[in-house]
């Protein structure tokens, strides 16, 4: 535990803090989950509350992002469809991270006919077109936030499987590793006591940046109408209730686009620093 916590103050910390773009993208992580806890305290306007006199009223100072079709506040939908987002960007990386570690640890450690098996199936997973594959699950379940988080899940762990492997190959010829057998640890005990917590570096930066096309996932869903359902905001539904309003309502499509783009920035931003101060290679 002290060396865990003297490597992050003495070289994880100064190598990311020296990376200014980087912790712009950490920043706004932590805004927009500060933003999407407090929504209910923030919101001006309840998300699905309709005003017919209000109907696609432009941004002012009563509705900062205008108002949309049915005299909703864009605004307060745009902070509580971040919660919808960052939920999906989380619980679907989580699923993906779980699946991936332990594929990948069985997979490096045992060798033989158990690596060719998993690895076998991490092929034929990925020669199906992930997000085709969603749309394919989907058409036979009803649409539901709780049935879209598993899939984009269970759809996206063989990049971790693959990585975990690559790290568990290397690190159970380590000494510590043979030590570890020698005194009669069990083989479960070395997967997760001794090699996880050395492979973990690379699982973060996957997980920081499958946060993110999680969250582009979800939002392209909800934009084709088989994701997040309405009345309930997410960024991909506000875009399609503008997309026919887009020639005279500009602000229906332009905030939850920005909204998106810029969460989406952030967790690449915020991965590619993580990747680069765990980089021993990288000099800076």
């Amino acid at each position: 535990m002290l060396y865990k916590q003297s490597y992050f103050y003495c070289i994880f910390w100064p190598r990311l803090k020296r990376n200014r773009l980087a912790l712009v993208g950490g920043a706004v992580v932590i805004a927009l989950f500060l933003l999407s806890l407090l929504a209910p305290i923030i919101a001006p306007y309840d998300p699905s509350a309709i005003n017919a006199w209000k109907v696609l009223s432009p941004p002012s100072w009563q509705h900062w992002f205008g108002t949309d079709d049915l005299g909703r506040d864009v605004f307060s939908r745009v902070l509580f469809g971040a919660r919808i987002s960052l939920k999906v960007g989380f619980v679907a990386v989580g699923i993906a991270v779980a699946i991936g570690t332990v594929v990948g640890l069985l997979s490096g450690y045992y060798s033989g006919i158990v690596d060719a098996t998993l690895m076998r199936l991490v092929d034929i997973m990925l020669c199906f077109p992930a997000f085709f594959l969603i749309l394919a699950v989907i058409t036979f379940l009803r649409p539901d936030i709780w049935y879209i988080m598993a899939i984009i899940g269970l759809t996206g762990w063989m990049g971790v499987a693959r990585l975990v492997r690559a790290e568990t190959l290397s690190i159970r010829e380590m000494d510590y590793v043979t030590a570890a057998r020698c005194i009669g640890c069990s083989n479960s005990r070395i997967m997760f006591r001794h090699i996880l917590p050395n492979a973990v570096s690379p699982v973060l930066v996957s997980a920081t940046l499958g946060i993110a096309g999680a969250i582009l996932t979800e939002s392209a869903l909800s934009f084709l109408g088989i994701g997040v359902q309405p009345p309930t905001p997410s960024w991909g539904n506000i875009l399609t209730s503008g997309k026919d309003y887009i020639e005279f309502a500009w602000w229906l499509s332009l905030f939850p686009g920005l909204a998106i783009l810029v969460t989406v920035l952030a967790y690449n931003l915020l991965g590619e620093g993580i990747r680069d101060a765990l980089d021993p290679r990288v000099k800076r």
